[in-house]
C-alpha cells in the first residue's frame, strides 16, 4: 500500500476509501516516517511551511448542567477545578493582550454550559468588540449549542470563528454524553454557518471509541469543510468518567493526524488537548501533518509555554504565521 499514492489522491481532491483510512491507522512502526513524510507532501502543498498559534483563556469555568465525559467541568466530574462565573472584559482584554504577545493568530474565549444566555452574549459581544479595537487578533469563542440569532449577534461584534467539536462519531456520542446529542452539535455547527461565521470542530480520540468511529467522524469532518479542525487527545482527569483511560501511543497520534490531513487537505489542522501527554518527545513530528498548535495550557489543564513551542517551530525549519487584518 502507498501512501505517496493517498497523498496524490488528496492533493487532487479525492476522498480515500474506509479501507484506506483504515490503512492508515493500522500503518506499521516501521513505516511511520513514511506515513509522515506523504501527509505532509498534501501539507506543504496547501499549507507550505506555515504554523498558526491559537491560545485560549477559561471565561467561565464549571457549573456546566451537562454529562459530557472527557471534561472536567461537567455535572458528573469531581474534578478538583476552579468554578468561577464570567470573568471581567478588562480579564478577556488582558488575555487577548496576551495571545498576540504570544504569536497567536487567534483568540479563544471558552465558557462552560449548554449554551450562552441573552445576558452572556451580549457580554461577549461587548468586549470582543473592545478587543477588536484594541488588538489586532482573530476571535473565536466556544459557548456550548448556539442559536442562528444568537450566533449572529455575535458575528457583528467581531466574532469570526466558533469552535464545537463533533467530538466523536455519531455511533459513539451516547457513550461520552447523555444530555444533548450529535444532532444537536452538528445543528449548532450549521447555524453558525448560516450566520456567516467560520467552523472550528474536530474531535477528541482516546475515549474507547474503536477504529472505525475514528474514520467516522474524520469523514464527517471531511463532509463538514471547517476552516479549522482541532484534533484532542483526552486527558484522563482525575474526578471526570473517563479517568484512567489512557491508552493511545505517539504513533497513535501520528496516525491520526494523517488521516486528518489526507482527508482535509486545505483545512487548518491543528495539534490541541493531550498532544504534551500524548505526543511526548515526538510532538515535533506532528507538524509534519498539522499546521497548528495551542499553546500555554487548556481550559483547566497547563500546556507547553508559548516560547517553548517557538522554538519548536524554529528548529523544524517552519514559521509561525501571525494574524494580519
Amino acid at each position: 500500500m502507498s501512501f505517496q499514492a493517498f497523498a496524490d489522491r488528496s492533493i487532487d481532491g479525492e476522498t480515500l476509501t474506509r479501507a484506506e483510512c483504515r490503512a492508515v491507522l493500522d500503518c506499521p512502526e516501521e513505516r511511520i516516517l513514511e506515513l509522515l513524510d506523504a501527509a505532509y507532501r498534501v501539507r506543504r502543498r496547501f499549507c507550505g511551511k506555515r504554523v498558526h498559534l491559537h491560545l485560549l483563556i477559561n471565561a467561565k469555568s464549571g457549573l456546566c448542567p451537562e454529562d459530557c465525559h472527557y471534561c472536567s467541568q461537567s455535572k458528573v466530574s469531581s474534578a478538583a477545578i476552579a468554578k468561577f462565573p464570567l470573568v471581567s472584559p478588562a480579564r478577556l482584554l488582558e488575555g487577548a493582550r496576551r495571545a498576540k504577545e504570544a504569536r497567536s493568530r487567534r483568540y479563544c474565549v471558552v465558557i462552560s454550559g449548554r449554551g450562552p444566555t441573552d445576558r452572556e452574549v451580549d457580554y461577549l459581544a461587548d468586549a470582543v468588540r473592545e478587543i477588536k479595537e484594541e488588538v489586532d487578533i482573530g476571535v473565536c469563542v466556544s459557548v456550548g449549542l448556539l442559536t442562528e440569532e444568537k450566533a449572529r449577534r455575535l458575528r457583528a461584534a467581531g466574532v469570526e470563528q466558533l469552535n464545537h467539536n463533533l467530538n466523536t462519531s455519531e455511533r459513539f456520542y451516547p457513550e461520552i454524553c447523555t444530555t444533548h446529542t450529535y444532532a444537536d452539535r452538528l445543528a449548532t455547527l450549521q447555524a453558525a454557518r448560516r450566520a456567516g461565521l467560520q467552523l472550528c470542530t474536530g474531535a477528541i480520540f482516546g475515549q474507547g471509541e474503536r477504529l472505525e468511529d475514528i474514520i467516522d467522524v474524520a469523514l464527517a469532518l471531511r463532509a463538514l469543510e471547517p476552516q479549522s479542525i482541532p484534533v484532542n487527545f483526552l486527558l484522563p482527569i482525575d474526578g471526570t468518567p473517563l479517568a484512567g483511560l489512557n491508552y493511545l501511543t505517539p504513533q497513535d497520534c501520528l496516525r491520526i493526524l494523517c488521516l486528518m490531513r489526507f482527508l482535509n487537505p486545505r483545512q487548518e489542522i491543528r495539534v490541541s488537548a493531550g498532544r504534551e501527554a500524548h505526543l511526548r518527545s515526538l510532538q515535533p513530528l506532528a507538524l509534519y501533518p498539522a499546521n497548528s498548535v495551542f499553546v500555554s495550557g487548556y481550559l483547566t489543564t497547563p500546556g507547553q509555554a508559548y516560547e517553548d513551542t517557538w522554538k519548536m517551530i524554529e528548529d523544524l525549519g517552519f514559521e509561525i504565521e501571525e494574524h494580519r487584518e
